[in-house]
């Protein structure tokens, strides 16, 4: 068994919570109530999706990067007087 990187692009949903996309997978999205709950439920979509797909005998998609991971980063700028 290998180990595989995707990116996750997780949004805020209207309706509260959130919903996440998986750009490398077309028709991969998952939803969840916390930021955790989308991570989690994220990666079971993904691995639901590679599971049906090598069951199906059809090519993995591999998401060719450098990037390991990234995150959000919060600053405060100081007001223009």
């Amino acid at each position: 068994m290998r180990v595989l990187n995707y990116t996750v692009r997780i949004h805020a949903a209207e309706e509260g919570g959130f919903w996440a996309e998986v750009p490398a997978l077309p028709g991969c999205f998952t939803q969840g109530k916390t930021l955790d709950e989308v991570r989690t439920m994220a990666k079971e979509a993904i691995e639901g999706y590679l599971t049906v797909l090598t069951q199906r005998g059809k090519q993995v998609p591999i998401e060719e990067k450098d990037l390991v991971g990234t995150f959000d980063v919060q600053v405060k700028v100081p007001a223009v007087a």
